[in-house]
């Protein structure tokens, strides 16, 4: 997995974000020097994590969960498991584990690569997600709320501001409607 996720990062084109060219050095960096990129106990620099913008069928609200420990919005997504095939793999996994939802089963695209401090925990200290952001799109949308999250629910496209969104997560969903 390593050698085609060092290849799609790569090839990742930032258009022109500034913040996303960062990411995208940043998550090179990690796969071409720690030994274990993708193992969620590798804390120095971080670990690869895996996340899925889903839009629903009708392509005009993304997909949310609150997230019980960082008490925030955020897109469905998390740490790359031992089974996981593929950085999509990973983020179609976890988007099912946290939400339910039925996934088309067309390719996702890499719409967005971000590096982002997580908060120390129990037994784990500060450290950096280096996420990988899946255009998925939804069969219908229907949800269930899994006990990692507060609740979940579809936002509309003028609904940014209301759920906080954070900029990373409002240019993968541009992204995404500009390759519709």
């Amino acid at each position: 997995m390593l050698d085609s996720t060092l290849a799609l990062v790569a090839s990742f084109d930032s258009q022109g974000d500034g913040e996303a060219v960062k990411s995208r050095e940043l998550i090179l960096a990690l796969l071409q020097s720690s030994p274990q990129p993708f193992s969620r106990s590798t804390y120095t620099p971080g670990h690869i994590t895996c996340t899925g913008m889903v839009l629903n069928p009708a392509r005009d609200r993304v997909l949310l969960v609150h997230h019980k420990r960082l008490d925030r919005w955020l897109l469905p997504g998390g740490h790359v498991e031992a089974e996981d095939r593929s950085p999509e793999e990973s983020a179609r996994r976890e988007v099912v584990e946290e939400t339910g939802a039925q996934l088309a089963s067309e390719p996702g695209v890499l719409l967005n690569v971000d590096v982002h401090a997580i908060p120390p925990k129990k037994g784990e200290p500060l450290h950096l997600h280096h996420d990988l952001i899946w255009g998925l799109q939804a069969l219908a949308e229907d949800f269930v709320c899994s006990e990692e999250s507060r609740a979940v629910a579809w936002c509309g496209l003028d609904e940014f501001d209301r759920y906080e969104l954070p900029a990373p997560i409002r240019r993968a969903v541009e992204r995404s409607l500009r390759r519709s």
